[in-house]
């Protein structure tokens, strides 16, 4: 296990990186407005409504018993590109022993301010201003799982990204990523209204050709090692402010994935939910 450790530490000790500069840029100067439930984080806030019982529902069905008030307690999450801990904070709550990295070490000074006022996360939320790579020298195998939720449209290298959530999961751990797809539709409704025209985000938050379809995502992470467990779409109303589950995966969706390997304290169940029909992805050249 040592010479494994230390060969992966020699693996992501490199010039790589899935640290975007230009991205750390866009949100260092929203670096304080994280708890705003009214401002540019606003989307981001109700997706909590959808995202947090999709993850704690999954791991539920995962594991063969719960203690009941804190139904994750005994899982090691890792929180990937944390910001400023708006999912962190309610996965704590739910029992789980949470780690936030984000590479911004404003977005980190932000978290644990905010945490600070809720002494019941003090021994369960730590955050750490760091890349992923970087975790990946220190933990390997270490977290039951990850989350990743509106960041893969943001990495430097994504499939590097992958094959470091791949390191530091346990066998049989869960990786939940929401992303948005690289369609027709998610350029005119996620840039150019939601961006331009409204303004429910920030300007300039995203880049079109940094968005990936599920099929092409599902491709990266089978190929590093994991098996794809669920694949569903997501919608946001920008008249409500409210986010739903949906058939169609031309916009948002949601990923859950797990780590090949031994079989441990996990006994999981299929979801019910019938595969669906995946669109086939958008090239640039149909791009408005």
């Amino acid at each position: 296990l040592s010479l494994f450790r230390f060969t992966m530490k020699r693996l992501f000790s490199t010039s790589r990186s899935t640290v975007d500069s230009k991205e750390m840029k866009k949100f260092h100067l929203l670096a304080d407005k994280w708890w705003d439930e009214e401002g540019e984080y606003s989307a981001l806030h109700s997706m909590n409504d959808i995202r947090v019982p999709f993850i704690r529902d999954t791991l539920l069905s995962m594991r063969n018993h719960h203690e009941l008030g804190n139904p994750l307690v005994g899982l090691k999450i890792l929180d990937v590109g944390c910001g400023g801990g708006l999912l962190s904070e309610p996965l704590g709550r739910l029992g789980a022993s949470v780690t936030g990295i984000d590479p911004l070490e404003d977005n980190i000074r932000t978290a644990d301010w905010h945490k600070s006022f809720d002494p019941v996360l003090a021994k369960r939320v730590q955050y750490k201003s760091s890349s992923l790579e970087e975790v990946v020298e220190e933990a390997v195998e270490t977290f039951d799982v990850i989350v990743a939720s509106e960041v893969v449209e943001h990495v430097a290298d994504l499939e590097m990204f992958i094959k470091c959530c791949y390191q530091v999961l346990k066998p049989e751990g869960s990786l939940f990523i929401t992303t948005i797809n690289k369609t027709q539709l998610s350029y005119v409704l996620g840039i150019l209204l939601a961006e331009k025209v409204i303004g429910i985000v920030p300007e300039g938050t995203h880049e079109w050709e940094k968005f990936i379809p599920p099929e092409e995502l599902q491709h990266l992470l089978e190929s590093s090692g994991f098996s794809v467990k669920a694949v569903n779409g997501m919608l946001y109303n920008p008249l409500t402010g409210a986010w739903s589950w949906r058939e169609s995966r031309s916009l948002n969706y949601a990923v859950h994935a797990v780590k090949c390997g031994s079989q441990g304290e996990w006994d999981y169940t299929e979801p019910s939910a019938e595969p669906q029909h995946q669109e086939p992805p958008a090239t640039t050249s149909t791009r408005l």
